[in-house]
């Protein structure tokens, strides 16, 4: 196949694909023209790198799983190296998930501070001649 219908049936664009042949991950096959030519196997790498990048893979990390295919694995995870790649994923995320709990309990701190701070003052303006609250934008708490 040529390479409009490759990337048609990727879901890509041709530039997408000329991009992965100049990074080494599309083999660069040509015709008698010189017309960039394609088969299954090929389509099998795309939808394997477009998989991995869908979930948040970089592109050269998807080189293991492409390598695993190109050795003839029926599948691009079946090989050492995909699993590294799997296991490095997963401790880069889980140390994103902790971060993000962090912050996420700073947060939920700050607000809660917040809305303690807004209760009093509503308590406040409850008592005659206490202060009136308002903010910036002019309206009440």
């Amino acid at each position: 196949m040529r390479i409009g219908e490759l990337a048609e049936r990727a879901g890509t664009t041709t530039r997408t694909l000329r991009y992965y042949e100049a990074r080494g991950l599309l083999p660069a096959r040509r015709d008698t023209q010189g017309h960039r030519v394609y088969d299954e196997r090929d389509l099998r790498l795309l939808r394997q790198i477009r998989t991995l990048q869908d979930v948040g893979f970089g592109l050269e990390e998807t080189r293991p799983f492409v390598e695993c295919l190109r050795a003839g694995h029926p599948e691009g995870d079946l090989c050492p190296a995909s699993l590294l790649v799997y296991r490095r994923k997963l401790a880069e995320l889980d140390g994103l998930i902790d971060e993000l709990t962090a912050v996420r309990a700073q947060v939920g701190e700050r607000m809660a501070r917040a809305e303690r701070e807004r209760a009093a003052l509503a308590a406040e303006a409850a008592v005659p001649g206490g202060p009136e609250p308002g903010c910036e934008l002019g309206g009440r708490i």
